[in-house]
């Protein structure tokens, strides 16, 4: 009896500290997206690959400039030369010394290639299009894991707060098991109830905080926030109207970013494809220079120094009659590539058409077991209250009355639940029919 009642002073206490501290700012869920998409990990190094493809589908990219390139030499010479000349004399000079400088500047550029830089320059902007898609898919999925953590801290909240209205409703229920003890208008059994079951929720009570500070750290980890940051989360729920959600199924071909995403890729193959049968056309390239040369020779040479500049420009044509067949062999490989690629849209079409006909009906049924179990709340608080009215009179026993009271948990802890749950499935549905990031949360 006395370490039953020491245990309950300890509990007592842990439930007050546990408490203190646990207050802070409402994180709203528009600051929680705001602060995700600027300081997620996964978003910012997807907004770095996007950056990539943006540099990759420019002009200096593109191979439509020319090529400028500058050249510069020296050459020096020690020789010892014996010269006939045409007189018959002979000339003989040990260690002449001969020097060479020149330079020049050098334009290259393509005026045709077979379109194959012109069908490479489209992939490449496909190629950025298709990074955009990806980048929106990772904020999509960054966005569910957020809410999913989001709301798990809303539920344990809420479910926090239940636990605290059971655990006084104990307490009180203690408080007046002991009074009637002492008038004698109850034996012990009802007081020893009680206790026990005060330890009961005090116990479901801490645990309950206790996965609530963890929860809500997994949250800052997505947040990329201070583990130990002090904030209460908005347990508000609305769910989307049934006309503006068909209507968005109705559309799910033309935005999920997954049908898109393949689509691109096969704009990407048909460019590969175009570009590689360049190789049946000619390559024309034009050509200039500007250069500077300077001598100076030993008197073996007819000159002694000599210094030239001048232009020079020159157009060319290069034909590959054959290549082996490689080129031959690419082409064909891309257009089988072509059709694996139509192929792969056809199973993503069927595979998203399947996925979102399940959270469809997964969301439906979730939304209606939410509405139940809101009914079940009323049905059980009724219960609860008529029970309590009973036990004071006398009709019920404390058990019966516990009973009442583990069933008014049950219900607003499984309600909680179904709200949640329902809300995680609308999510996922928007995220199928690509309209995640366009409604407001």
């Amino acid at each position: 009896m006395k370490q039953l009642k020491h245990a309950l002073v300890i509990l007592t206490i842990l439930i007050s500290n546990y408490g203190i501290g646990q207050i802070g700012p409402v994180l709203s869920k528009e600051e929680a997206i705001e602060e995700t998409l600027s300081n997620n990990f996964g978003i910012e190094i997807a907004g770095n690959d996007l950056e990539i493809a943006d540099n990759n589908k420019g002009i200096l990219n593109s191979g439509y400039l020319p090529r400028l390139t500058g050249n510069a030499g020296a050459n020096y010479n020690v020789e010892d030369q014996e010269v006939t000349l045409r007189d018959g004399s002979e000339n003989n000079v040990d260690g002449a010394e001969t020097e060479r400088y020149n330079a020049s500047l050098n334009l290259n550029y393509t005026l045709f290639d077979g379109l194959g830089r012109w069908y490479t320059y489209k992939r490449l902007k496909e190629e950025y299009n298709l990074t955009e898609l990806q980048v929106r898919q990772t904020i999509e999925t960054t966005m569910l894991q957020l809410f999913s953590v989001y709301y798990e801290v809303a539920r344990i909240t809420e479910n926090v707060e239940v636990l605290e209205q059971t655990y006084n409703n104990t307490r009180d229920r203690l408080t007046r098991a002991e009074y009637s003890f002492d008038y004698g208008q109850v034996n012990k059994l009802e007081v020893l109830n009680a206790e026990v079951d005060l330890v009961t929720d005090s116990i479901n009570l801490m645990n309950a905080r206790q996965q609530l500070r963890n929860t809500k750290r997994d949250l800052t980890v997505v947040l990329n926030s201070d583990l130990e940051r002090s904030f209460e989360v908005d347990t508000t729920v609305s769910f989307i109207g049934e006309l503006q959600l068909e209507n968005f199924v109705r559309t799910a071909d033309t935005n999920n970013v997954r049908l898109l995403q393949a689509q691109k890729n096969i704009s990407i193959t048909n460019y590969d494809y175009k570009a590689s049968k360049s190789v049946y056309l000619p390559t024309i390239g034009l050509s200039g220079s500007y250069g500077w040369n300077q001598g100076n020779f030993p008197v073996t040479s007819f000159a002694t120094s000599s210094t030239t500049t001048g232009y020079s420009a020159g157009v060319s044509l290069t034909w590959n009659l054959f290549d082996g067949g490689s080129g031959i062999t690419n082409i064909k490989n891309l257009r089988i590539q072509q059709d694996s690629q139509e192929l792969l849209l056809q199973q993503i079409t069927l595979e998203v058409n399947r996925d979102i006909a399940n959270a469809q009906g997964n969301y439906e049924n979730l939304l209606e077991v939410f509405r139940l179990q809101e009914q079940n709340v009323i049905t059980a608080q009724n219960n609860y209250d008529r029970s309590q009215e009973r036990y004071k009179l006398g009709q019920i026993t404390s058990v019966e009355l516990r009973q009442a009271q583990i069933n008014l948990l049950n219900a607003k802890t499984n309600k909680n639940l179904a709200k949640y749950e329902a809300k995680l499935a609308e999510l996922e549905l928007l995220q199928l029919t690509g309209q995640l990031l366009n409604i407001d949360f």
